[in-house]
């Protein structure tokens, strides 16, 4: 083990935490869980989020296969994004995080509330 070097390109964590792991996109990809949806919609549900940061972050799920961005050639034109089957395989995990949060965020304010 002493001469064994950790490699992060080898570590499935580190592979998996640089597809989802920015303050964004899980976000994003759980407000698109049950359906497809239009920049604007995106961002109404992500209100906090900027339209920069947005534009970025919905371009890197799609470079990383997590998203599909599909245009449609109408006046005025239309983009819908929707997850793709790589994308939908990430529901379970992010409302297992969300299962996570309501269990134990109650405990941490109910400890912080003792001190």
């Amino acid at each position: 083990m002493k001469n064994d070097v950790f490699r992060y390109s080898d570590c499935p964590v580190h592979r998996s935490m640089a597809i989802i792991g920015t303050k964004w996109k899980p976000i994003i990809i759980y407000a698109l869980r049950e359906r497809k949806a239009r920049f604007g919609q995106i961002c109404a549900v992500v209100a906090a989020i900027s339209k920069k940061v947005l534009t970025t972050t919905l371009r890197e799920l799609e470079a990383d296969g997590v998203l599909l961005r599909e245009e449609f050639k109408e006046l005025p034109p239309r983009v819908e994004y929707s997850l793709t089957e790589k994308g939908q395989a990430l529901i379970p995990i992010i409302l297992q995080l969300a299962e996570w949060d309501h269990i134990y965020h109650e405990v941490n304010v109910v400890a912080c509330e003792k001190h």
